[in-house]
């Protein structure tokens, strides 16, 4: 009911007349701003021409516009389209008057200007229709539609019209049937100019079916071009599939990845030049050929387009394609890269020289080998093998597997070796070394601390463990034990010595927290014996609660370390390894020897001997021969 509301609010009733039918309807379209074929009308008294000019009478007619016309405006509104919000800011521009001839008289449209642009005036519209005929217009209808300036074709005046002078039409294709251009020569007198559907008709009838360009023959329409080629048609080219592509998701050139930065520095030392990969990993994927689209002439010929080529994505070694060809995934850990122009993961990367600013650290999902050195100050982290060739410094080493040292490790107090098996290598100073099975050296280790989880070998005839502290699950062997200055050098087995550190710590924190807790009661003490006799301020109520709450977040933090604590001792207590230290050469005072609980520590030389522990007790026996010196051979491979 709103909508038909809105209907009949809009349309409008004019009365109007004129000498025929045709001039009263286009006054009413001129009042309604509409085109005729847009109105409905009733003719309300008929006009007539009387006879030698006596009894002369005019049309009258009631009009409205159309009801459909109605509605559309209705529903546009209704839309809510916030065409004022969407608009971009019109340019300047002139309004614009147009003439037309057609058949049936002379028309004239006003455009009206845009921006600051400036309106058309009636004298420049009577000049635009003297310009294409001599004809008698109704001047006062001519200054209504200036006035109304509504874009609509209204008709000015009659037209003596001569089919024999309409303007005349020519086409020429040209650029292999992908352009079409329209020459028109204007009409002589009488003759009128082309409407779009007459120019629609001549294209076709001379071959032109596609591509027309429908804007501008509307233009044409409204505004002829008369002696100039307008290009009215346009074919479209053929568009070629793309050809498949292929993206990785790694970088295929080592020399464009960059450096990193940490705290608005460069850090040299990570370079990045490893790509790591894991198992499972998308190496690559690969976007599948396009399809061509054909195209068209302006005549309607098809012209035929390529598909684009397919192109395999290229895997080598360790590297496998999913069934449908369309992904790469590596198959193991390691590093990829374009090897012979294929996709490869190597589990083994080798650096040629040293590790140093040239390389930087290496991180790396597999074996790292290093045929020079590692310098001062880099790290290499592994997930499988480190082996160096020659020697390692003032750096950090961490491998899931073995770290084998051919040259040795000279660690200047500040080495890290951390391995998850083996660490082999011919002598180690002054580093912390922590194994997960195995410490085998051939020549000697010199005040480090070293732990490992089965037994640390020192076997050569320099083999001598000299200074720092050594602790190994099962066993300790070399040829001298200590030296000759007395250095203190503290040998321990019998135990987990990840889980007596562990345990160590947890102790150190629990002798912290409990005095943490003992001042706490202290304070809570203080605080309670003075609530008996007084009131307490608002600011120390505040730190008895704080001190309530911290008692009680401490207890359970102690009552949680004593438990963990319990547990890494029965664990350590239930280890049924004895373990055993040996020296074949010599063992010199200064030594400490611990075997669990045992204790013994060493005032006398002694020669060719192994200790065990009885009865709690450290007990001197005869010299026995390792079983593991085989391992020992990693240093040769």
């Amino acid at each position: 009911m709103k909508t038909q509301l809105e209907e009949d609010k809009r349309r409008k009733l004019v009365q109007v007349t004129g000498q025929t039918l045709e001039e009263a309807l286009q006054e009413a379209a001129i009042e309604l701003g509409c085109r005729i074929k847009d109105l409905e009308y009733e003719v309300i008294e008929k006009g007539s021409s009387g006879f030698l000019g006596m009894g002369k009478k005019s049309w009258l007619v009631v009009a409205s516009l159309a009801v459909q016309k109605v509605k559309e405006e209705v529903r546009e509104e209704e839309a809510g389209l916030g065409i004022e919000e969407m608009a971009p800011v019109p340019k300047d521009r002139d309004g614009q008057a147009f003439v037309r001839l057609s058949p049936d008289g002379v028309y004239l449209c006003v455009i009206p200007p845009e921006g600051k642009g400036k309106p058309v005036t009636e004298r420049a519209a009577l000049e635009a229709i003297a310009r294409r005929t001599d004809a008698s217009v109704d001047v006062n209808l001519v200054s209504k539609v200036v006035r109304k300036a509504d874009g609509q074709f209204v008709r000015i005046a009659p037209h003596s019209y001569n089919p024999a002078h309409d303007a005349v039409l020519s086409v020429n294709i040209t650029d292999g049937e992908m352009r079409a251009y329209l020459l028109a020569q204007p009409p002589r007198e009488g003759g009128t100019d082309p409407t779009a559907e007459m120019i629609r008709d001549f294209l076709k009838m001379n071959g032109v079916e596609y591509g027309l360009k429908e804007d501008v023959i509307e233009e044409f329409e409204r505004n002829p071009r008369y002696g100039q080629e307008i290009l009215i048609a346009e074919g479209t080219p053929p568009r070629h599939g793309e050809d498949a592509k292929i993206v990785y998701n790694f970088e295929t050139n080592p020399s464009r990845i960059r450096l990193k930065e940490r705290d608005g520095r460069v850090d040299y030392k990570d370079l990045n030049l490893v790509q790591n990969v894991v198992a499972g990993q998308v190496l690559a994927k690969k976007i599948p050929p396009g399809k061509g689209v054909p195209g068209k002439t302006v005549t309607g010929k098809l012209l035929p387009a390529r598909d684009g080529k397919d192109l395999p994505i290229p895997v080598g070694k360790n590297v496998k394609l999913s069934e449908d060809g369309m992904v790469a995934v590596a198959e193991i850990n390691g590093q990829v890269m374009i090897t012979g122009g294929k996709i490869t993961v190597e589990p083994v990367y080798t650096v040629e020289g040293d590790v140093s600013l040239k390389t930087g650290n290496i991180l790396f999902l597999g074996t790292v080998i290093v045929k020079g050195n590692v310098e001062d100050g880099f790290s290499v982290k592994a997930s499988g093998n480190i082996e160096v060739k020659g020697s390692v410094g003032k750096c950090e080493l961490d491998a899931e597997g073995d770290i084998v040292v051919h040259q040795g490790i000279a660690g200047k107090s500040a080495a890290l070796i951390r391995a998850g098996k083996n660490v082999v290598s011919r002598f180690i100073e002054n580093a912390r070394v922590e194994a997960g099975e195995f410490v085998l050296v051939s020549d000697g280790i010199i005040n480090c601390t070293v732990s490992a989880n089965k037994k640390i070998i020192c076997h050569g005839r320099r083999a001598s463990i000299v200074g720092g502290k050594l602790i190994a699950t099962e066993e300790i062997v070399a040829k001298n034990l200590g030296s000759v200055g007395g250095i203190e050098t503290i040998l321990e087995v019998g135990y987990d010595p990840r889980a007596k550190e562990k345990e160590e710590h947890l102790s150190q924190e629990l002798e912290k927290l409990q005095d943490e807790l003992k001042e706490i009661m202290l304070n809570l003490g203080t605080l309670e014996n003075q609530r008996k006799t007084q009131k307490l301020s608002e600011e120390r109520l505040k730190v008895y609660k704080e001190l309530l709450l911290r008692r009680r977040e401490l207890s359970l933090k102690v009552e949680n370390l004593q438990k963990e604590i319990e547990d890494t001792r029965a664990y350590l207590s239930q280890l049924k390894t004895k373990g055993r230290i040996s020296a074949s050469g010599t063992v010199f005072p200064g030594v400490k020897i611990v075997i669990r609980d045992a204790v013994l520590q060493v005032k006398n030389e002694f020669k060719a001997v192994t200790f065990i522990s009885e009865a709690n007790m450290v007990k001197v026996t005869k010299y026995e021969e390792p079983e593991d010196l085989d391992k020992l051979d990693l240093l040769e491979r």
